[in-house]
Protein backbone atom coordinates (compact mmCIF):
# COMPACT_ATOMS: atom_id res chain seq x y z
CA UNK A 1 0.00 0.00 0.00
CA UNK A 2 1.18 3.63 -0.53
CA UNK A 3 2.45 5.73 1.69
CA UNK A 4 -0.16 8.46 0.56
CA UNK A 5 -3.14 5.43 1.06
CA UNK A 6 -1.59 4.92 4.51
CA UNK A 7 -1.57 8.62 5.47
CA UNK A 8 -5.55 8.81 4.25
CA UNK A 9 -6.68 5.73 5.88
CA UNK A 10 -5.03 6.97 9.17
CA UNK A 11 -6.23 10.18 9.06
CA UNK A 12 -9.79 9.12 8.13
CA UNK A 13 -9.29 6.32 11.20
CA UNK A 14 -8.39 8.92 13.20
CA UNK A 15 -11.36 11.96 12.31
CA UNK A 16 -13.71 8.94 13.42
CA UNK A 17 -12.42 8.23 16.62
CA UNK A 18 -11.92 11.70 17.85
CA UNK A 19 -15.85 12.65 16.48
CA UNK A 20 -16.72 9.72 18.35
CA UNK A 21 -15.33 10.80 21.71
CA UNK A 22 -16.49 14.52 20.66
CA UNK A 23 -20.06 13.49 20.80
CA UNK A 24 -19.45 11.90 24.75
CA UNK A 25 -19.13 15.76 25.57
CA UNK A 26 -20.23 16.08 28.68
CA UNK A 27 -18.77 12.43 29.85
CA UNK A 28 -15.35 13.66 28.83
CA UNK A 29 -15.50 17.26 29.85
CA UNK A 30 -14.83 20.63 28.43
CA UNK A 31 -11.46 20.97 28.62
CA UNK A 32 -10.69 17.51 26.57
CA UNK A 33 -13.57 18.43 24.63
CA UNK A 34 -11.82 21.37 23.45
CA UNK A 35 -8.76 19.96 22.78
CA UNK A 36 -10.29 17.36 20.96
CA UNK A 37 -12.34 19.14 18.58
CA UNK A 38 -9.41 21.20 17.59
CA UNK A 39 -7.26 18.04 17.21
CA UNK A 40 -10.62 17.20 14.63
CA UNK A 41 -10.33 20.26 12.82
CA UNK A 42 -6.74 19.87 12.48
CA UNK A 43 -7.34 16.24 10.61
CA UNK A 44 -10.22 17.92 8.76
CA UNK A 45 -7.62 20.26 7.03
CA UNK A 46 -4.85 17.24 6.64
CA UNK A 47 -7.81 15.34 5.22
CA UNK A 48 -8.65 18.05 2.42
CA UNK A 49 -4.87 18.34 1.91
CA UNK A 50 -4.18 14.82 1.04
CA UNK A 51 -7.77 14.44 -1.08
CA UNK A 52 -7.05 17.89 -3.26
CA UNK A 53 -7.37 16.40 -6.63
CA UNK A 54 -10.80 15.19 -5.90
CA UNK A 55 -11.36 18.74 -5.17
CA UNK A 56 -9.37 20.40 -8.32
CA UNK A 57 -11.55 18.06 -10.23
CA UNK A 58 -14.33 19.22 -8.94
CA UNK A 59 -15.66 21.25 -12.33
CA UNK A 60 -14.15 18.18 -14.73
CA UNK A 61 -15.58 15.24 -16.04
CA UNK A 62 -19.54 14.18 -15.63
CA UNK A 63 -21.83 14.25 -13.24
CA UNK A 64 -23.07 10.69 -12.57
CA UNK A 65 -25.90 10.08 -10.07
CA UNK A 66 -23.75 8.84 -7.44
CA UNK A 67 -20.91 11.67 -8.41
CA UNK A 68 -23.54 13.78 -7.46
CA UNK A 69 -24.45 12.28 -4.44
CA UNK A 70 -20.94 12.05 -3.19
CA UNK A 71 -20.03 15.76 -3.50
CA UNK A 72 -23.39 16.63 -1.43
CA UNK A 73 -22.87 14.80 0.95
CA UNK A 74 -18.98 15.94 0.86
CA UNK A 75 -19.97 19.72 0.46
CA UNK A 76 -22.59 19.43 3.61
CA UNK A 77 -19.78 17.80 5.54
CA UNK A 78 -17.71 20.86 4.62
CA UNK A 79 -20.54 23.31 5.94
CA UNK A 80 -20.95 21.32 9.43
CA UNK A 81 -17.04 21.17 9.82
CA UNK A 82 -17.43 25.18 9.62
CA UNK A 83 -20.42 25.50 11.48
CA UNK A 84 -18.54 23.83 14.54
CA UNK A 85 -15.36 25.49 14.27
CA UNK A 86 -17.43 28.86 14.11
CA UNK A 87 -19.55 28.40 16.86
CA UNK A 88 -16.22 26.63 19.19
CA UNK A 89 -14.72 29.70 18.76
CA UNK A 90 -17.73 31.65 20.18
CA UNK A 91 -18.19 29.27 23.30
CA UNK A 92 -14.72 28.29 23.84
CA UNK A 93 -13.83 28.60 27.59
CA UNK A 94 -10.29 27.00 27.54
CA UNK A 95 -8.75 26.76 23.51
CA UNK A 96 -10.37 29.97 22.17
CA UNK A 97 -10.27 32.00 25.35
CA UNK A 98 -7.60 34.22 24.39
CA UNK A 99 -9.91 35.41 21.42
CA UNK A 100 -11.37 38.98 22.26
CA UNK A 101 -14.61 37.69 21.51
CA UNK A 102 -17.79 38.45 23.64
CA UNK A 103 -21.07 37.86 23.19
CA UNK A 104 -22.82 35.49 20.88
CA UNK A 105 -22.88 32.50 23.08
CA UNK A 106 -26.01 31.51 22.96
CA UNK A 107 -25.87 31.64 19.00
CA UNK A 108 -22.84 29.52 19.26
CA UNK A 109 -24.61 27.04 21.37
CA UNK A 110 -27.38 26.33 19.68
CA UNK A 111 -25.15 26.25 16.00
CA UNK A 112 -22.66 23.95 17.58
CA UNK A 113 -24.91 21.52 18.74
CA UNK A 114 -26.81 21.23 15.75
CA UNK A 115 -23.88 21.44 13.66
CA UNK A 116 -22.82 18.25 15.84
CA UNK A 117 -25.31 15.78 15.51
CA UNK A 118 -25.81 16.80 11.68
CA UNK A 119 -22.10 16.49 11.04
CA UNK A 120 -22.26 13.12 12.92
CA UNK A 121 -24.99 11.72 10.38
CA UNK A 122 -23.16 13.55 7.51
CA UNK A 123 -19.68 12.40 7.97
CA UNK A 124 -20.65 8.65 8.54
CA UNK A 125 -22.75 8.68 5.38
CA UNK A 126 -19.97 10.17 4.04
CA UNK A 127 -17.97 7.23 4.81
CA UNK A 128 -20.57 4.49 3.74
CA UNK A 129 -20.30 5.86 0.18
CA UNK A 130 -16.74 5.41 0.38
CA UNK A 131 -17.22 1.65 1.81
CA UNK A 132 -16.81 -0.18 -1.06
CA UNK A 133 -13.48 1.47 -1.26
CA UNK A 134 -12.52 0.16 2.34
CA UNK A 135 -13.46 -3.46 1.63
CA UNK A 136 -11.78 -3.21 -1.68
CA UNK A 137 -8.23 -2.81 0.42
CA UNK A 138 -9.37 -5.37 3.16
CA UNK A 139 -9.17 -7.72 0.12
CA UNK A 140 -6.13 -6.91 -0.81
CA UNK A 141 -4.62 -6.95 2.10
CA UNK A 142 -6.44 -10.30 3.64
CA UNK A 143 -7.40 -11.94 0.42
CA UNK A 144 -10.78 -12.94 -1.00
CA UNK A 145 -13.29 -13.94 1.74
CA UNK A 146 -15.46 -17.12 1.50
CA UNK A 147 -18.99 -16.86 0.63
CA UNK A 148 -19.79 -17.65 4.68
CA UNK A 149 -17.70 -15.02 5.70
CA UNK A 150 -19.40 -12.26 3.50
CA UNK A 151 -22.99 -13.82 4.28
CA UNK A 152 -21.71 -13.22 8.19
CA UNK A 153 -20.37 -9.58 7.59
CA UNK A 154 -23.23 -8.50 5.72
CA UNK A 155 -25.84 -9.76 8.40
CA UNK A 156 -23.82 -8.35 11.74
CA UNK A 157 -24.41 -4.98 9.56
CA UNK A 158 -27.52 -5.28 9.36
CA UNK A 159 -28.38 -6.35 12.90
CA UNK A 160 -25.96 -3.17 13.85
CA UNK A 161 -28.22 -0.96 11.53
CA UNK A 162 -31.18 -2.30 12.97
CA UNK A 163 -30.07 -1.70 16.65
CA UNK A 164 -29.05 1.87 15.51
CA UNK A 165 -32.53 2.43 14.21
CA UNK A 166 -33.49 1.72 18.05
CA UNK A 167 -30.82 3.58 19.84
CA UNK A 168 -31.36 6.35 17.82
CA UNK A 169 -34.78 6.93 18.93
CA UNK A 170 -33.44 5.92 22.33
CA UNK A 171 -31.45 8.65 22.48
CA UNK A 172 -33.86 11.33 21.07
CA UNK A 173 -31.06 12.40 18.26
CA UNK A 174 -34.22 13.63 16.24
CA UNK A 175 -34.77 16.12 18.99
CA UNK A 176 -31.04 17.33 18.55
CA UNK A 177 -31.19 17.50 14.78
CA UNK A 178 -34.28 19.05 14.71
CA UNK A 179 -33.72 21.44 17.50
CA UNK A 180 -36.83 20.53 19.73
CA UNK A 181 -34.63 21.16 22.65
CA UNK A 182 -31.68 22.99 23.44
CA UNK A 183 -29.71 21.00 25.40
CA UNK A 184 -28.12 17.54 25.36
CA UNK A 185 -29.00 15.22 27.66
CA UNK A 186 -26.24 12.49 29.62
CA UNK A 187 -26.97 9.75 31.61
CA UNK A 188 -23.90 10.48 33.88
CA UNK A 189 -24.78 6.79 35.77
CA UNK A 190 -24.72 5.05 32.81
CA UNK A 191 -21.42 2.90 31.83
CA UNK A 192 -19.42 5.03 29.33
CA UNK A 193 -19.51 1.45 27.13
CA UNK A 194 -23.43 1.74 26.76
CA UNK A 195 -23.15 5.35 25.46
CA UNK A 196 -20.45 4.96 22.91
CA UNK A 197 -21.98 1.29 21.75
CA UNK A 198 -25.18 2.81 20.71
CA UNK A 199 -23.16 5.97 18.98
CA UNK A 200 -21.27 3.34 17.16
CA UNK A 201 -24.41 1.62 16.17
CA UNK A 202 -25.99 5.05 15.01
CA UNK A 203 -22.71 5.60 12.84
CA UNK A 204 -23.02 1.95 11.40
CA UNK A 205 -26.92 2.59 10.41
CA UNK A 206 -25.55 5.99 8.49
CA UNK A 207 -22.73 4.07 6.91
CA UNK A 208 -24.61 0.92 6.19
CA UNK A 209 -27.57 3.29 4.75
CA UNK A 210 -24.45 5.23 2.46
CA UNK A 211 -22.99 1.90 1.23
CA UNK A 212 -25.93 0.34 -0.01
CA UNK A 213 -27.11 3.58 -1.53
CA UNK A 214 -23.54 3.90 -3.34
CA UNK A 215 -23.93 0.39 -4.55
CA UNK A 216 -27.50 0.93 -6.05
CA UNK A 217 -26.37 4.12 -8.18
CA UNK A 218 -23.35 2.45 -8.91
CA UNK A 219 -25.23 -0.65 -10.32
CA UNK A 220 -28.04 1.30 -12.11
CA UNK A 221 -25.24 2.69 -13.90
CA UNK A 222 -23.42 -0.14 -14.58
CA UNK A 223 -26.79 -1.56 -15.61
CA UNK A 224 -27.58 1.46 -18.02
CA UNK A 225 -23.76 0.97 -19.47
CA UNK A 226 -24.13 -2.93 -20.44
CA UNK A 227 -27.74 -1.83 -22.41
CA UNK A 228 -26.23 0.63 -24.15
CA UNK A 229 -23.63 -1.61 -25.34
CA UNK A 230 -25.61 -4.11 -26.67
CA UNK A 231 -27.67 -2.02 -28.18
Amino acid sequence: MRPKMIGKITVDLGMTILLMLLMAFELIGRTAHEWIGAGMFVLFIVHHILNRKWTENLFHGRYTPYRILQTVSAGLVFLAMIGLMVSAVLISREVFKFLPISGGRSLGRTLHMLCAYWGFFLFSFHLGLHWNMILGMARKLRGKPSKLRVCSIRAAGLLIAAYGVYALIHRKILTYLFLQTPFVFFDFDEPIIFFFGDYIAIMELMIWTGHYLSKSLTHRIKSRCDRSNHI
